[in-house]
């Protein structure tokens, strides 16, 4: 628990830096609002999901595909979150958005992080690399989340990262977030199809839950 508490405030801490370093100032009242939801989501993940779980997210067990989809999303995060210090504390390239929009931003950003911890809580097998976690039981989920959609930790992420910008007060801090959603989209064709070929019950339940992220959509 230490040691996954430790790894949070490094995040936090590394993203206040990144932030307001690349503004160069710290009188933004929104800066300071997505770290507090983003804070507050990660310490409610700890909160509720498997202790198994988080040493999983944590340090992923042998075998499985896709295991470099973290370090292909790190620098893109990275990118994202300077230009929108550059853009909403230095050079206004976005100019003021409406309060209005950076709120329901805001909103958005929390049902999105929501989302990721409640499919998180549903189902301890939500690792990041693609791999059946044999020496964990792994098994099929349909409960919470997964009763509507197969991949709903995924429109969590997509959701809070372009949320997120937004929050922000930075268009152009969204032009990194293009290639970062297309990652998560080819991770969810890679892993749907993983899933079909290799989990028990999956090909079925995919019959009943027919949409992968977007209701009536995809």
């Amino acid at each position: 628990m230490a040691r996954i508490l430790g790894a949070i405030f490094a995040v936090e801490a590394a993203m206040a830096v990144i932030l307001f370093g690349s503004a160069g100032r710290w009188d933004l009242p929104w800066f300071w609002a997505v770290l507090a939801i983003h804070a507050a989501s990660c310490l409610t993940a700890v909160a509720l999901i498997d202790p198994d779980l988080s040493k999983e997210r944590l340090r992923p067990g042998p075998g499985g595909r896709d295991r470099r989809l973290r370090l292909f999303a790190l620098p893109l995060i990275l990118a994202h979150l300077i230009i929108a210090g550059l853009d909403a504390g230095r050079f206004g390239w976005s100019g003021p958005l409406p309060v209005a929009v950076q709120a329901a931003a805001l909103m958005s950003l929390g049902i999105g992080m929501a989302m990721s911890i409640w499919a998180m809580a549903a189902n301890r097998f939500f690792s990041p690399v693609v791999r059946i976690q044999g020496e964990r039981g792994h098994h099929l989920i349909t409960a919470g989340p997964y009763r509507l959609l197969r991949h709903p930790g995924y429109v969590g992420t997509i959701l809070g990262s372009l949320s997120g910008g937004i929050a922000l007060g930075s268009w152009w801090s969204l032009a990194p977030l293009v290639p970062f959603v297309a990652l998560f989209l080819r991770r969810t064709l890679l892993e749907d199809r993983f899933l079909h070929e290799t989990l028990t019950g999956y090909a079925g339940y995919a019959e009943r839950v027919r949409y992968r992220l977007v209701p009536g959509l995809w």
